[in-house]
C-alpha cells in the first residue's frame, strides 16, 4: 500500500489500421487503462483524424445486453463470468436473431405478466378494504345487502369483479363490499339487475366481518397464485438460460469493444488512441502492444506530472482490507491526484473514535457477529437485494464490532457490567460516580481524554496537509494558510495557553518568553500574506490596485485570525461529543439494569436486560458510527482532504459498466 494515490502515466499509442481489432481485445484482456479522447490532447498531437464508426451503435448494444439481464434476474439467473478466452473466438454480432430469441420469450411471459397485473391490482384494492375494515373507517366502504330481482347472478358478479372488491353471491341474501369511491359504478351495474337491498338487520350486521374475512382469503389466494406465476416465468427463462447468457456474453464484450473503439481516431491506414495507465503496469503494456502488433506501433508515454493536476484520474492503492473506508473516503469525494491516500488514517480514526463512544466486549461481539451472518447471508444470495442492513454496512460491522470490544476491554466492561477487570480504567464506574482510583477519577478527565484525542487528530490532519502542499510545490499556502505553517503553530500556542490556565485551577494564565513572540510573528505573518499575494499575482501579470491591496489586507487578517482561533477552538471541543456518546451509552446501561432490578419476577428482569441491550446496541450503535463518520468528515478531512479528483476507471473484461 502507497501512502499517496497511485502514480499514473499516460500513453499515446500510434497502432495499423489491421491491428486495431487484436489491440482492443489485449488492453480489455489486460484491463488497466482508462482511455481519453484524442479531442483532450495538446494541439500538436493532433491530426487530420476521423471518428470511429460502428455498425452497431454502443447505445444499441447497451439496450440489449440490460434487456437480456433484466430476463436472467427475473429468472434468477446469475450473470456468467467473462472468461480471457472468450476474445479468443469471439463470434460476430448477429441483433436480429437475438432480438427474435428475446420477442419469442417475452411473448410467451406477457400473458403471465398481464395476469400478474391484473392480480397486484385485485390485491392492492383489497388490502386497502381490509385496512379500512381493520381501523373501523366505515365511511370509506360500501358495503350492501341484498338480492336481484331479474337477471343472472352470476353476469352480475361478472361486470362487478371487473370493478374490484368482495362479492359473497353463493347464498342469498347477497353481500357486495367495494370502497366508496366505486359506489357510482357499483350502483350503475346493479341497477341494471334490479338489486334490493335487504332489510334483515342481523344480516347487515355480519356482512362486513364476513366479507373482510373473505377478502383476507381472497388476498392470500391471490399471493399463491403470484409465487405460482412467478415460479412458471422463472422456468421458462431457465429453459433458455443457456442462449441468454450466450447472447449476453456476446454482447457484454462486443460492448466493451465498441466503448474502447469510440475513444479511437483514424488516419486512412492507422488508429490512434490513449488512455491513462498506473505506473507500474506501464512496461506490460507497452510489451503487450507491441506484441500483438508485431512491432508495427508507436508508442509515447507522458508522466503524469507533465499535465494538468485536475486532469489526472486517481486511484488509491488501498489494501482489500481497508476497501469499506475507501468507500467512505468516496463518498465525500476523490483525493486531488499525488495527494496523501486518506484510506488509512480514515479507517484507524473512525475505529478509535467509535471504540471510545462504543466500548462494551457483549455488545461489540454481537456487532461482529451481525456483520459475519449478514455478509454470509449476501455472498450466497448474490442477487438479494440490500435491507436495512446493507452489504456494505455489514462489511463495516466486522471492523466495528472488535473496535468496540476492544473498548470493552481497556474500560472493563461486557453488557453494561464490569465483568472483567479494565485494562485502562472503569468507565461506567466513574460515570455513575463511584470512588475510582487513578489519573481518571470523574467525567471531567473522560472529557479532557477526548479533547487530548481530538487535538492529536487536527495535528496530524494540519501535517498531512504540510505534506501535500510541499508535494504539490505549493509553498505560499504551506507557509501563510489557516491549516499551513502560521495556523498549526498559533494552534500550538493556543493548546499550550488553554493547558497552562487549566492546569492553575482556572486561576491564572501561563507566562512564557516565547510566547508573544511567536504569537507575534504569526500575526505579522498574516498581514504580510495580503501584500506578497498580490506581488507574486503582479508577477503573473494580475495588477492590483494599493488600495484594493490594502483593503483585501486588513480584511482577510481579520478574517482569518477570526477563523483560526474561533475555528481550531470549535474543532477541538467538537470531540467532546465522543465524551458524551460514551458517557450516555453508559447511562443508559446503567438505567436499564436499574429498571430490571424493579420486578421481582426473574423472567421480566432477563427479558429487560435482553431488550435494553439490543435498543442500546442499535440505537447508540447508530449515533456511535454516525458521529465518528461526521468527525472524520468535518473535523479531519477539512484539515488537509483536497477532493478535486477524478476517479480511475479502467475498462476490461471485469467492468461493472461501460458508459
Amino acid at each position: 500500500m502507497s501512502m499517496f494515490t497511485r502514480k499514473m502515466r499516460m500513453l499515446t499509442a500510434v497502432v495499423m489500421e489491421s491491428d486495431k481489432d487484436s489491440v482492443v481485445k489485449a488492453l480489455l484482456e489486460k484491463g488497466v487503462m482508462e482511455f481519453v479522447h484524442i479531442g483532450s490532447l495538446p494541439a500538436d498531437k493532433m491530426a487530420k483524424l476521423s471518428e470511429h464508426s460502428s455498425s452497431v451503435p454502443k447505445a444499441v448494444l447497451t439496450d440489449m445486453r440490460v434487456r437480456v439481464e433484466t430476463l436472467l434476474k427475473e429468472g434468477g439467473v446469475q450473470l456468467p463470468e467473462i472468461g480471457d478466452n472468450v476474445l479468443e473466438n469471439l463470434p460476430p454480432l448477429d441483433m436480429e436473431t437475438y432480438r427474435r430469441t428475446l420477442d419469442r420469450l417475452s411473448l410467451a411471459l406477457q400473458s403471465i405478466r398481464d395476469r400478474q397485473k391484473v392480480i397486484n391490482q385485485d390485491i392492492n384494492a383489497l388490502e386497502e378494504i381490509i385496512r379500512y375494515g381493520a381501523e373501523k373507517k366505515d365511511d370509506y366502504l360500501d358495503l350492501r345487502v341484498g338480492v336481484t330481482t331479474h337477471g343472472s347472478s352470476s353476469d352480475l358478479l361478472q361486470r362487478l369483479e371487473q370493478i374490484g372488491g368482495v362479492f359473497l353471491f353463493a347464498s342469498k341474501p347477497f353481500i357486495s363490499l367495494t370502497l366508496r369511491r366505486d359506489s357510482s359504478r357499483v350502483t350503475e351495474v346493479m341497477d341494471k339487475f334490479g338489486w334490493t337491498e335487504s332489510t334483515d338487520s342481523e344480516a347487515q350486521k355480519s356482512a362486513l366481518s364476513e366479507a373482510i374475512g373473505e377478502a383476507k382469503a381472497k388476498t392470500e389466494s391471490f399471493r399463491l397464485e403470484l409465487e405460482k406465476l412467478s415460479e412458471d416465468a422463472r422456468d421458462r427463462i431457465r429453459k433458455v438460460a443457456q442462449d441468454l447468457t450466450a447472447i449476453w456474453t456476446n454482447v457484454r464484450v462486443h460492448e466493451l469493444c465498441e466503448h474502447v473503439e469510440s475513444y479511437f481516431s483514424y488516419t486512412r491506414n492507422t488508429t490512434l488512441f490513449s488512455g491513462w495507465v498506473p505506473s507500474e503496469f506501464s512496461d506490460d503494456v507497452s510489451a503487450l502492444v507491441s506484441r500483438v502488433t508485431s512491432g508495427r506501433c508507436i508508442i509515447e508515454w507522458t508522466d503524469a506530472d507533465e499535465m494538468p493536476r485536475e486532469e489526472v484520474p486517481v486511484e488509491m492503492s488501498s489494501p482489500k482490507i481497508l476497501r469499506p473506508f475507501e468507500r467512505m473516503v468516496n463518498n465525500y469525494s476523490t483525493p486531488e491526484y499525488g495527494s496523501i491516500n486518506p484510506t488509512p488514517f480514515t479507517a484507524v480514526a473512525y475505529l478509535c473514535m467509535f471504540a471510545l463512544m462504543f466500548a462494551d466486549l457483549g455488545q461489540g461481539f454481537i456487532l461482529l457477529l451481525a456483520g459475519l451472518i449478514g455478509t454470509w447471508i449476501y455472498k450466497k444470495n448474490p442477487e438479494k437485494k440490500d435491507g436495512i442492513i446493507s452489504r456494505y454496512l455489514c462489511s463495516l460491522l466486522i471492523y466495528l464490532g472488535p473496535a468496540s470490544m476492544i473498548g470493552g476491554l481497556l474500560f472493563g466492561s461486557c453488557f453494561g457490567f464490569e465483568l472483567i477487570p479494565p485494562l485502562w480504567f472503569p468507565f461506567d464506574a466513574v460515570v455513575e460516580g463511584e470512588a475510582v482510583t487513578g489519573l481518571v477519577q470523574d467525567i471531567y478527565d473522560i472529557l479532557g481524554i477526548t479533547i487530548k484525542f481530538g487535538i492529536v487528530i487536527i495535528y496530524l490532519g494540519l501535517v498531512l496537509n504540510w505534506i501535500n502542499l510541499f508535494r504539490k510545490k505549493r509553498f505560499f499556502e504551506l507557509v501563510f494558510d489557516k491549516n499551513g505553517l502560521v495556523g498549526g503553530v498559533m494552534f500550538s500556542l493556543g493548546i499550550w495557553f488553554a493547558w497552562g490556565f487549566v492546569a492553575s485551577g482556572y486561576k491564572t494564565f501561563p507566562s512564557a518568553p516565547f510566547f508573544m513572540p511567536c504569537l507575534a510573528l504569526c500575526l505579522v505573518l498574516l498581514v504580510v500574506k495580503g501584500p506578497l499575494g498580490a506581488a507574486i499575482k503582479a508577477r503573473h501579470g494580475e495588477k492590483e490596485s494599493i488600495g484594493s491591496i490594502v483593503i483585501d489586507t486588513v480584511m482577510d487578517f481579520l478574517v482569518e485570525v477570526l477563523e483560526i482561533f474561533s475555528g481550531f477552538l470549535s474543532n477541538t471541543l467538537s470531540f467532546m461529543r465522543v465524551a458524551g456518546l460514551g458517557i450516555a451509552h453508559a447511562s443508559l446501561m446503567a438505567a436499564f439494569y436499574d429498571m430490571a432490578a424493579m420486578p421481582g419476577n426473574i423472567v421480566a428482569q432477563i427479558l429487560i436486560m435482553i431488550l435494553g441491550n439490543v435498543l442500546v446496541i442499535v440505537l447508540e450503535g447508530l449515533s456511535a458510527g454516525i458521529q465518528s463518520l461526521r468527525l472524520n468528515y468535518y473535523e479531519f478531512f477539512t484539515k488537509y482532504f483536497t477532493g478535486h479528483g477524478i476517479a480511475f476507471e479502467p475498462v476490461g473484461l471485469k467492468s461493472k459498466s461501460a458508459d
